[in-house]
């Protein structure tokens, strides 16, 4: 279903303790699939300073372009010159146990806690399929939101929304 898009694109914001893995994918996940309707970024709390080869392999295996991302800190996004955020997503249960910061504007914010691929020991298939599984996790999570008509629903809607689908496990 097609919804008319907003006046101005919706800023996304993912983040997650080192923006090298899940909040980079989803950052590249929803600024594919939503252009013109949303503007994402993503974050960390105590960002790694690069972003996992395992993350920029998949992504460019599947397509996407992998130029602009980078791992940064999630207060580039906190400050008076930002974005104003319109939506927040948590991707990693340490971030969103985390006091973040104040942000401008009061964002929707959800938690959609994605298991760490980068986090996986052993050899290539069993890290390969972990990061394959956390994108499929949260492509599907992001198709569920695309899909809102999030224009016309009223805040305490739409976070019951968002808080639905980050409840959806099925990748």
């Amino acid at each position: 279903m097609r919804h008319e898009p907003p006046a101005r694109p919706y800023n996304a914001l993912f983040l997650c303790t080192g923006n090298s893995a899940r909040s980079i994918l989803a950052e590249a996940i929803l600024n594919r699939s939503g252009p013109g309707t949303f503007l994402t970024f993503s974050a960390g709390s105590h960002p790694a300073g690069r972003v996992n080869p395992h993350a920029l392999s998949l992504l460019e295996r599947l397509g996407f372009s992998t130029g602009g991302l980078r791992s940064k800190s999630w207060d580039e996004f906190a400050g008076a010159d930002a974005p104003a955020m319109d939506l927040v997503f948590t991707v990693c249960d340490s971030a969103a146990s985390e006091v973040c910061p104040a942000w401008p504007g009061q964002p929707m914010t959800a938690h959609w806690g994605v298991a760490d691929p980068a986090a996986v020991a052993g050899d290539e298939a069993a890290i390969g399929a972990a990061f394959r599984n956390a994108f499929v996790l949260l492509q599907r999570r992001i198709d569920l939101f695309r899909n809102l008509p999030v224009q016309s629903l009223d805040r305490l809607s739409l976070k019951k929304q968002l808080d639905a689908i980050g409840r959806d496990t099925h990748a």
